[in-house]
This record gives structure tokens, sequence and C-alpha cells, in this order.
């Protein structure tokens, strides 16, 4: 899906940047055979699944995964069935079920190797991981955030943020201030029964989705290129965010899409470069610092303003 380059504002701040979602607007999307965040997290899923699905001790998932497999049905039928009254979900363009704790399919074998490897209360959570591109989070209105299911964070480690408040999980983000005043009334606002998306986005120097820092390298910019040769190295990292409301629980299931497309390919036209521009500019030093921009904050925008100018 093409980034929506309104989501980049300057001058840049890190903050909410809530809105509402549109009423015909999805949360969800399908994952098929093949697709990057597919492989992704089926590489996760199969190698080290405790670092991806975790939950706080004693909470309760079911509300949220049954909240998400409505959704999924409602939004995708043609990809998605549920039927709440036998507990089933069943995922077609994987070739999978889940109905009782149990993995039932003639899909790919990997695929159910994995689902059938997992512990039966993380089955479900499994395979909607696989046949979602999203990743999961639950907030409640407390601002708790007790159980995710997140295979492709970005440059974050989801093991040191599950049963701790939204607050806490954001204080090491640079110039968050204004993010963490907004923290509760955050948590309250998305918790309360509406439908809300948010967009955040950086410019990195790799394309996988999944940047576990225990498992993906530090970003190694080429210190001597030339503005148009870093470029040409460089990728727009974009997620969007939404809230699910579960409001018999008083919680809302966090969703992230990770996508990742070379720069050059996502700046298509020049007011895309200048909004590029105009907030890679008037980003801070600590932010720079935080997301690894400063060594080439420079040459891209040299490189964003030849692309304004064309």
């Amino acid at each position: 899906m093409a980034f929506d380059f309104s989501a980049v504002v300057a001058p840049f701040r890190m903050q909410p940047g809530l809105r509402r979602l549109d009423a015909a607007a999805p949360h969800l999307t399908p994952s098929r055979p093949g697709d990057l965040a597919l492989e992704e997290k089926l590489e996760v899923l199969t190698q080290r699944a405790d670092e991806a699905l975790l939950a706080a001790a004693g909470f309760d998932a079911g509300p949220a995964l049954a909240a998400l497999c409505a959704r999924a049905a409602a939004e995708h039928p043609e990809a998605f069935a549920f039927d709440v009254v036998h507990g089933s979900f069943n995922a077609a363009h994987l070739g999978w079920s889940w109905q009782s704790g149990c993995v039932e399919g003639e899909g790919r074998a990997d695929i159910g190797a994995c689902l059938a490897a997992l512990p039966a209360h993380w089955r479900l959570a499994g395979l909607l991981s696989l046949a979602l591109t999203e990743d999961f989070a639950v907030i409640d209105g407390d601002g708790r955030i007790p159980w995710l299911a997140v295979c492709l964070p970005s440059n974050w480690v989801p093991e040191e943020k599950v049963g701790r408040r939204f607050a806490e999980v954001h204080a090491a983000v640079a110039d968050s201030e204004a993010l963490l005043v907004a923290a509760d009334h955050l948590a309250r606002l998305v918790t309360s029964g509406e439908r809300w998306e948010r967009f955040v986005w950086t410019i990195t120097d790799g394309a996988r989705l999944g940047r576990h820092p225990r498992h993906t390298e530090a970003p190694r910019w080429q210190r001597a290129a030339t503005p148009a040769a870093l470029a040409g190295t460089a990728y727009l990292r974009s997620e969007r965010q939404t809230f699910l409301p579960v409001p018999q629980a008083r919680q809302a299931v966090f969703t992230i899409r990770v996508e990742v497309e070379p720069l050059r390919e996502a700046v298509t036209s020049p007011a895309a470069a200048e909004r590029l521009h105009a907030a890679l500019a008037s980003m801070s030093p600590a932010v720079l610092t935080y997301r690894n921009l400063a060594p080439v904050r420079d040459r891209l925008l040299a490189w964003l303003a030849d692309q304004a100018r064309s």
C-alpha cells in the first residue's frame, strides 16, 4: 500500500497524532503465501515464538482475540470465517484453521508445523499473526499493555514491554514529553469504543520488516556516499497503527502494520519530497540521534531538495 504522505508534517514532533478511522476503512490486511510479512513472521514464530507471543500472568486474551477474529471476518470475508458458536476461525488464504485449540488444514506444511508447535493457548494468536500482516498488542483502560503478538518490532524488545504502562514503554523515545503527558488520556480514549489510527515513519538503511535489536544489525550508513548514492541505499519505513475497540473488556487491540519501501520508489512527486524535507529538517538533534539519522541528515536533505525541484 502506498504511504500516505499526509502523515508527514512539519515541524516534526513526537506526539500521539491520532485521527478517527473512517467508517469504511479497515483495521486489518490479509496475508498471502509469499508475502514478506508472512515469511518473516513465520521465521520468528518457528525459531523464537517466546520472544513474540507474550502475556502478563493471569491475563485473559479471549475478548481481544474474539474481536480480532470477528473484525477480520467482517472486513475480509473472502479470506476469513469466524464461527463464535463453535469456536472456529478459518484463514482461507493460508489453508489453515483453528478450532478449540487445535489447528487443522492442508496449507503449507511449514505453517502447520509452526502452529502445531505452539502451546495450545497461543495457537489462535499464532494463526492470526500469520494470516494478517499486522502485529498486535492489547492496551487496557489503565494504560497497561498486558499482551503482545509482535513479530516485527521496530528496534524495540517486546519482552521488555509486556505488563508495563504505555507511558513507561515510550519513556525512552526521544522528545516524547508530549506523548507521555497524553498517555493516560490516550489510553482512556482508545478504549472508549471509538476507532482510531495513527502513522509513524522514519528513513532507514534496511529492508527487513522485523528489527528486533537482538537479531538485527545496527544501521550502517555509507559515510562517504554522495546524496544520490545514499538515497539509493535508503528505505522509507512506516507503520500504520490502529486501535480496535474491545469495549466490553475496556480494552483496545493495537494493530501495527509495518511497510518498508526503497526511498527512491516511495518519493514519487516533488510534493512528497518537499514534505519529507521539511519534516527531516525540523527534527531535533535528540530525535536524529535516536533514529540514527544524524550522520546522514544533510545528504538526505540535499537529495530531497533535488527531488522537490524536479
